[in-house]
């Protein structure tokens, strides 16, 4: 597939190669120092076969991102990461003769767009909605779709705030899916980016209907609107939705059971974090799954009778010393970690009769995930023996761990690279994403690269920071290249039969 635009004069096609040659002026009047040691935005990088594997001598200074809501963003050390390019698939059949002008439809669309979908970021990015409570964002999204010649259902699934938009042109052909979240975390608002997922997702689904209409393909677009993927919060935010304890938390996996994804042939969506500027990465994820652990005792005089009693708390620091000790036993890459939550104000001299910890347990598969699940209950068993406590566990749907499509990967990294410079690595990740379920899917190869925006030091995910990147014009700018680059490859599963079997091969590969 060759994405060299060098012969093109339309407005989209030439807007990339402006912001890039702008910006690359801009760089050019920093230190040399600066401009060898990372790359910055609009900076025109495009590494050759043998530099495939990027330097990273440098890479200590850099802030690195993840793809999902639930990490801490810490600077890299160098040895933590083996930043590697994705294949690219340059023998796939492409049309070579089409691409061009596929992409020009693409782009120039997403430009006309531009100041809609950032109003609409903006719009949601001043109105934050936690997770099940995305009313706002909705109603906004599902009214934009619907004005944009798109058949919206509300209220999707039996979700309030879950919406399908589909588009369909002509007869037959392939289903692509795309996502758009938009919830933000208590406090800090959109610290995670959900308004840039959110438009992202719009401006793929609108810029591929152009593409379906003005090329005459024929195939089906379906944007949803997922709520409640922060994973931060507590499972008993949605009950008043009909949801079960195991439920809480992950729209997409409640989607998922519920069919939503259903007939899709591939699935994409996007996220920002911080990072090298300038640059994406299709990076995986670990399994994870949250515990509520509550221990029930006997309240008694604890200075009278301290024999009457049993001390929940004493179960909680007992299970919270079992699970430290557990840590040195687990493999590197695999993680726990949790609290012990607040209840009613206490008296000092009454013995505790009740005590509530959550927990985070991750690891790199699911399968692995299940057995370390088992170990750290057994902290729990073990503490509520001890203490002659009665012990009730909770446990969240677990996410899956994220798999990448090596095709639609491939795919990605040659549309952006060529297209735009933007450099694309692949490196493992210690986040979380319910996409991960869908990742898992039956027949629904999936892409979720993240990208980064400018963010202040200890500005990532989660901070107030980064809520205050996620509206800069230039977290918009970068938005907006992602969504042309996806959009590309998106149209290409739904245009190529050959790559969308291709795509199909690799998937079932990777089962």
């Amino acid at each position: 597939m060759s994405l060299d635009a060098s012969n093109h004069h339309s407005s989209g096609c030439l807007s990339l190669r402006r912001l890039f040659k702008l910006g690359s002026e801009r760089t050019s009047k920093s230190s040399s120092k600066q401009a060898n040691a990372s790359h910055k935005y609009g900076q025109t990088l495009k590494p050759s076969d043998s530099e495939r594997d990027v330097d990273i001598t440098d890479m200590s200074s850099r802030v690195f991102y993840d793809t999902c809501c639930n990490f801490a963003c810490s600077k890299t050390n160098v040895a933590t990461y083996q930043w590697e390019a994705p294949p690219v698939y340059s023998t796939l059949s492409c049309h070579d003769s089409n691409r061009d002008k596929v992409r020009c439809t693409i782009e120039s669309v997403v430009d006309e767009l531009d100041s809609s979908l950032r109003s609409l970021s903006l719009k949601i990015h001043s109105h934050p909605e936690l997770m099940f409570e995305e009313t706002y964002a909705h109603n906004l999204l599902s009214d934009f779709m619907e004005n944009h010649g798109f058949f919206v259902t509300r209220h999707y699934l039996g979700l309030e705030t879950a919406f399908r938009a589909e588009y369909t042109y002509g007869k037959g052909g392939r289903t692509l899916g795309i996502n758009s979240e938009m919830d933000a975390l208590p406090v800090i608002g959109h610290a995670c980016g959900h308004n840039l997922i959110a438009i992202s997702g719009v401006g793929m689904a609108l810029a591929i209907k152009s593409a379906l209409e003005t090329h005459k393909v024929p195939g089906k677009v379906v944007l949803l609107g997922t709520p409640g993927t922060a994973f931060d919060l507590s499972t008993t935010r949605v009950t008043h939705f009909s949801l079960s304890g195991e439920e809480g938390g992950g729209g997409k996996i409640i989607l998922l059971d519920r069919g939503a994804y259903k007939g899709m042939d591939t699935c994409l969506m996007c996220h920002p974090s911080p990072g090298p500027e300038f640059s994406s990465s299709v990076p995986s994820s670990l399994a994870m799954q949250s515990l509520d652990a509550e221990f029930f005792g006997q309240s008694a005089h604890a200075g009278d009778a301290p024999w009457e009693g049993t001390n929940a708390l004493d179960a909680a620091f007992l299970a919270y010393s079992g699970v430290a000790v557990l840590r040195q036993q687990i493999k590197p890459d695999h993680r726990v970690h949790g609290v012990i939550q607040g209840s009613e104000k206490r008296a000092a001299n009454v013995i505790p009769d009740y005590a509530k910890m959550r927990w985070y347990v991750r690891a790199p598969t699911r399968d692995q995930l299940a057995q370390l699940v088992e170990r750290v209950c057994a902290c729990f068993e073990g503490a509520a023996l001890a203490t002659s406590c009665r012990l009730n566990v909770t446990k969240s749907t677990p996410y899956y761990d994220l798999r990448q499509n090596s095709v639609l990967a491939g795919a990605f990294s040659q549309a952006i690279s060529e297209e735009s410079g933007m450099t694309v690595g692949l490196y493992p990740s210690g986040a979380s994403t319910d996409f991960g379920n869908v990742s898992y899917g039956k027949f629904l190869p999936s892409l979720h690269p993240a990208f980064a925006i400018p963010t202040q030091p200890n500005g990532g995910n989660h901070s107030p920071a980064f809520t205050d990147s996620a509206r800069t014009t230039e977290a918009h700018a970068a938005c907006m290249i992602i969504t042309k680059a996806l959009a590309c490859t998106g149209f290409r599963v739904l245009e190529d039969g050959d790559f969308s079997r291709q795509v199909r091969e690799a998937f079932d590969a990777s089962l």
